[in-house]
């Protein structure tokens, strides 16, 4: 009998059931999955704290996972059983097994593993939305990561190094700074002990930086937009601290015609063929060793509950995983 995690009311870590559950035969344009390992995100605390709204009630979270195809249902064509797979962007997969929409996922390349695969696509992904799409960086760019230490941002300061780029990053303890460097961040800022702006100001002599990659919300608006230099980018893809109340748009004028932007990797990958360059990208980019899937922490996934205390704690860094 398979088993998942299940959440029939929202709220704390501790809504979160470890159930028996009956999977059954993939439907049209699905497939049935079992995970080897199952990544953790900030967006699973989202759905399971009701932040965000799940489909149905009860359900089961988390929107990662890697593993192989057990059974594949009518009109899936370009996936068959025993592929290894890896997905971002299907709830559900705290489980065992499970269905799947087909068109999620993605082949996983035989030098990546189960555990790697299920750490990278999120957080990977999300990376190269942000570093490629959402803002196009290279060597000319200064830019700056809040919670450099976090699971997107140890990735994307990799890839941005990679890229050439001069990478500000804000930690919250000196050992937070030393991961962040040891990942490509060029310049840390301990928030604790340091104005950021302020600190920002006197690296960049002044000027501001080139775009602000902010996922933590609340406690970091509206300094992000004092960071930047005049038609600079605010890329907020996140609320860690929690969400930014409503703001009066002319800060952005005031401020030096600033651009602003909420994105999310599901609107980047929503077309088939995005998601394929998306992932293959990243593929190449670990593949190639430009950027390394360091797995941090590693729960049992019985032990969800106390894997989300974790990361809500900031205890955590980099990718987390959970096994089956």
């Amino acid at each position: 009998m398979a088993h998942a995690i299940r959440v029939h009311e929202t709220g704390g870590p501790d809504v979160m059931q470890w159930e028996e559950v009956e999977v059954g035969e993939p439907a049209a344009g699905e497939v049935k999955i079992r995970h080897h390992a199952v990544g953790l995100n900030y967006i699973d605390v989202y759905f399971r704290s009701g932040a965000y709204p799940a489909a149905t009630s009860p359900f089961t979270p988390g929107m990662e996972g890697a593993g192989e195809i057990l059974a594949v249902g009518e009109g899936v064509d370009d996936l068959s059983v025993g592929d290894r797979i890896a997905y971002a962007g299907a709830i559900g997969s705290y489980s065992t097994e499970r269905l799947a929409p087909a068109d999620k996922l993605v082949k996983l390349p035989d030098s990546i593993s189960y555990e790697q695969g299920a750490a990278m696509m999120l957080q990977g992904m999300t990376a190269r939305y942000l570093l490629r799409k959402t803002y196009d960086v290279g060597p000319e760019t200064t830019l700056l990561f809040h919670a450099a230490a976090g699971g997107v941002d140890l990735l994307a300061c990799q890839w941005a190094a990679h890229l050439g780029a001069t990478i500000i990053g804000t930690v919250g303890s000196d050992e937070k700074a030393e991961l962040a460097k040891k990942n490509g961040c060029t310049h840390t800022i301990n928030y604790r002990e340091e104005d950021f702006v302020a600190r920002v100001k006197e690296l960049t002599n002044g000027n501001g930086v080139d775009v602000v990659y902010d996922s933590i919300g609340k406690d970091t608006f509206p300094g992000s937009l004092d960071c930047l230099r005049p038609l600079g980018l605010w890329a907020t893809f996140g609320a860690s601290s929690g969400p930014i109340e409503p703001f009066d748009i002319n800060i952005l004028n005031k401020k030096g015609s600033l651009f602003a932007t909420r994105p999310s990797l599901f609107a980047y990958v929503s077309k088939r063929e995005d998601l394929l360059e998306t992932a293959q990208d990243l593929f190449d980019v670990v593949e190639q060793g430009h950027v390394n899937i360091a797995i941090n922490q590693t729960y049992a996934l019985k032990d969800a509950v106390q894997a989300h205390k974790d990361l809500e704690g900031r205890k955590t860094t980099g990718s987390t995983i959970l096994i089956p």
